[in-house]
């Protein structure tokens, strides 16, 4: 996290060097600032400069350095608990066909969201609750 924060650092200084070299070029070209690119690279650097210390903040609050930080760090050493998923589960691709018709009916038509609706709220609840029936249940 060290690193991603002192990136961040010098992402901010970089993008305020190059708005202030934008200003003044468009300045000599024009005789005015371009607004839109003043405000645009000067909010990326403040971004930048957030970002970088909320990093910095977290990796300090934390009391040190995260396994990616340590050469001496195995692979498994960061390696989180990610959850359970279920490789054979249908439900997430008939959640994703049920919302494909929700937003597709906002796109088209209305009447087609009437089809996709019912089909996301079925596979909602099926995906919650396919550990609660046949083999898989608890």
């Amino acid at each position: 996290m060290r690193a991603n924060s002192n990136l961040f650092w010098i992402l901010g200084a970089f993008f305020w060097a190059a708005d202030i070299a934008y200003v003044l070029w468009s300045i000599i070209d024009t005789g005015k600032p371009e607004w839109v690119g003043l405000v645009g690279m000067a909010l990326t650097g403040v971004l930048s400069f957030f970002l970088a210390f909320y990093i910095g903040r977290t990796r300090s609050a934390q009391g040190g350095d995260v396994p990616q930080d340590r050469p001496d760090a195995n692979v498994d050493d960061g390696d989180p608990e990610m959850g359970q998923f279920s490789p054979w589960s249908w439900w997430p691709f008939t959640l994703g066909l049920g919302l494909t018709l929700v937003f597709l009916g906002l796109a088209i038509g209305t009447w087609v969201s009437f089809f996709g609706g019912p089909l996301a709220a079925i596979a909602i609840v099926g995906w919650n609750y396919e550990y609660y029936r046949n083999n898989f249940a608890r």
